[in-house]
């Protein structure tokens, strides 16, 4: 498995990890933080709100950072190296222009 693949795999977890961590915040005071209770909890609703924001500014930096480190590592071997158009177009102008025979006059 090649480098970038590795780093495909991570963006994807990382992708997945972020997205479910922004659905359960809510703007609003809604989400996990209201759901969970009030002050009899330890740490509270403001820890759990703390934790959700720097969780979600985590992971976008980590998202960042693998994408830079993913677009570093990428050496174009993924992609096709013979491309068919350009053996198509070199195949007619490898042909000569005159017949290297002379023709045969006719005789009747």
């Amino acid at each position: 498995m090649s480098t970038f693949s590795i780093f495909l795999v991570l963006i994807t977890i990382v992708c997945f990890l972020l997205v479910v961590v922004i659905m359960v915040q809510n703007p609003k005071g809604g989400g996990l933080s209201s759901t969970i209770g009030g002050s009899q909890m330890l740490g509270g609703v403001q820890k759990t709100t703390d934790f959700l924001d720097k969780s979600t500014w985590t992971l976008a930096t980590i998202l960042i950072v693998l994408i830079l480190l993913s677009s570093l590592s990428f050496t174009g071997t993924l992609s096709d190296t013979d491309s068919k158009i350009i053996e198509k177009s070199e195949a007619p102008a490898a042909m000569p222009a005159t017949p290297t025979e002379p023709a045969a006059p006719a005789t009747k």
